[in-house]
């Protein structure tokens, strides 16, 4: 599986901040809440976009999914517990 990583400073430092922007639907949206970089490297973004299908409601696979949710939920994990 292709790999994928979270950039972020120590979690002790990170706060909440106000965020305003444009979701991938052109939906915009402006909240408080905790940026969490996600970082897929160059070389392997085409590997991660063979695993999904767009048109597929089930794609990504279970196992695609739950890589991607885990790396960005221990993450946040890490940030909110060091608030």
């Amino acid at each position: 599986m292709p790999e994928i990583f979270i950039d972020f400073p120590e979690p002790d430092t990170a706060q909440p901040e106000a965020v305003s922007g444009q979701g991938v639907d052109g939906t915009s949206f402006d909240t408080e809440g905790f940026v969490i970089p996600v970082v897929v490297p160059l070389d392997q973004a085409q590997a991660w976009l063979d695993l999904y299908d767009p048109a597929n409601q089930y794609s990504p696979d279970a196992a695609t999914s739950r890589e991607i949710a885990r790396t960005v939920l221990d993450a946040l994990k890490a940030i909110v517990e060091a608030q």
